[in-house]
């Protein structure tokens, strides 16, 4: 999206409403990175934002209606660049909606995993270390680490 924005093409970045952490009006990695965003709350939003644009950020995918996949599709239609970040597991270990639908629909894909904080190889799953069993708990550090397939625990079903 930097290189979007540097290349002068009409970027817009998106996130949900749901994700309230750090700043109303920016993405912040955890590693503090910051762009500035603007705030959606249902794929509808996006399909607005997203007409005017060259190039379309969409961010915490997971967190958005189903009705996302069929947005992405219009706009890629449309000859837009649509920029897709998402968890594509919950914090079970199960796939989660509607990444898997964008990843099978997506011409380009890189998974960019984290780094495991017990034993630091490579991680692709959350390990959830408090809070409750809904699926959707927004938060960071205070209820996720970071696991690799070896030192992940599944919780056990409900």
């Amino acid at each position: 999206l930097r290189r979007a924005v540097i290349a002068r093409r009409r970027v817009v970045i998106l996130k949900p409403a749901l994700d309230d952490r750090y700043a109303p009006d920016h993405l912040v990695s955890h590693s503090e990175q910051r762009v500035p965003s603007l705030v959606v709350r249902n794929s509808a939003e996006v399909f607005r934002h997203g007409r005017e644009a060259e190039v379309v950020g969409i961010d915490e995918t997971q967190f958005l209606d189903e009705g996302i996949v069929e947005v992405c599709e219009r706009l890629a239609d449309a000859g837009k660049r649509v920029i897709v970040a998402g968890l594509d597991l919950d914090y079970r270990g199960n796939p989660f909606e509607p990444i898997p639908q964008l990843l099978a629909r997506a011409e380009y894909i890189t998974k960019t995993l984290a780094i495991c904080v017990v034993c630091g190889v490579p991680a692709g799953r959350t390990q959830r270390v408090a809070g409750r069993d809904e699926r959707i708990l927004v938060g960071s550090t205070e209820f996720y680490e970071a696991r690799c397939r070896g030192c992940f625990e599944p919780p056990e079903e409900e």
